[in-house]
């Protein structure tokens, strides 16, 4: 029986169409011993909004897949004695926190939901009409002019699931990512002696010590031109943008310089923000070759060091993840001072 692939989906599109407004009503009032009483006609009620809401209980847009269509309530018309029509409900989509909700037509950013409960109007309902009692004038006691309600917002909407972790694992296929990532945390991913055996992003809690820890991310291993669409890199380099810290992954048993030229190439190209980021660069494998043929780079500059580790065998992992949890305090830190000057 073959492993069951977990369906991982980072994007969608879908249709959504804010409600009505209801039309406002005509009408006069006629009770008894009063024949000729004054316009009474209800507005209209507001349409429904439809409102995206963040939730840290869901991790994937699959839903969005099958169901597309979303629809909030129309207002009811407005009534006699004044009666103004009941709103319509509204339409609540439940989105994992992280998604980015852009504009179909123009790939206009609306709303990044970063927080959990966050919640915003994504398509406004419409008004509800004015009924004629609305038009009552010094000149004009018997008004028989009424609103027809506003028709609500519809839009079509891209959704981009952007991971949120402390630190991501970059590399090129069989790096071993992801058995760092099983060694370091408790994160199972599944694991192959064959390029792209992870075909979705993997989050891994790793723990240093009491009260300490942080999330790792493994993507996909890149490839020269991923962020052309080659591979399978380029679907997934959105889940390393949020993240404070990069892994750059290399295998000692390959060409160092030519990956690693490689790997720098495809973030750059993907953006250039991504190079502005902390990062360390690990070489792997070093229970394949003898140390005295590890050669380091040295041209790498912008990096808080070098390590070498075996993820299998396990050496030096206790001090990447002390190097990490560093690293990430760091950040933290620019990060406040920046706020601070701001």
């Amino acid at each position: 029986m073959k492993d069951r692939i977990p369906m991982f989906v980072d994007e969608a599109k879908i249709h959504i169409i804010a409600g009505s407004g209801g039309a406002g009503c005509v009408a006069f009032r006629r009770e008894k011993y009063v024949p000729k009483g004054g316009p009474s006609g209800g507005d209209g009620g507001n349409g429904g909004h439809v409102i995206a809401v963040a939730d840290r209980n869901l991790h994937t847009l699959l839903d969005f897949k099958y169901k597309t269509l979303y629809k909030a309530g129309n207002g009811r018309h407005g009534q006699g004695d004044n009666k103004t029509g009941k709103s319509g409900a509204s339409c609540s989509i439940r989105l994992p926190v992280g998604t980015v909700i852009k504009n179909a037509e123009n790939e206009k950013i609306l709303a990044d939901l970063v927080k959990e409960g966050q919640q915003l109007i994504i398509a406004k309902g419409g008004r509800g009409g004015r009924g004629n009692a609305r038009f009552v004038t010094a000149t004009n006691r018997t008004p028989r002019e009424w609103e027809t309600g506003q028709v609500g917002e519809e839009k079509y909407l891209l959704l981009e699931l952007k991971l949120f972790a402390d630190v991501g694992l970059v590399g090129l296929p069989n790096a071993g990512k992801s058995t760092l990532l099983s060694k370091i945390s408790a994160a199972r991913p599944k694991i192959a002696n064959y390029p792209f055996t992870t075909l979705s992003p993997n989050l891994g809690i790793v723990r240093v010590e009491e009260g300490k820890s942080f999330v790792v991310a493994d993507i996909p291993g890149l490839i020269e031109g991923a962020h052309q669409g080659k591979g399978l890199g380029i679907q997934f380099l959105r889940h390393i943008e949020r993240t404070r810290v990069l892994v750059i992954l290399l295998d000692l048993t390959s060409n160092l310089e030519r990956d690693y030229k490689v790997l720098m190439k495809e973030l750059s190209s993907y953006s250039r923000a991504l190079l502005k980021k902390k990062r360390i660069i690990v070489y792997n494998k070093s229970d394949l070759i003898e140390s005295k043929d590890i050669s380091l780079l040295s041209n790498e500059k912008s990096s808080r060091g070098r390590l070498v580790i075996s993820a299998i065998r396990g050496d030096q992992l206790e001090q990447l993840k002390r190097d990490l949890w560093e690293l990430i305090q760091e950040s933290d830190s620019i990060s406040d001072d920046t706020r601070n000057r701001e």
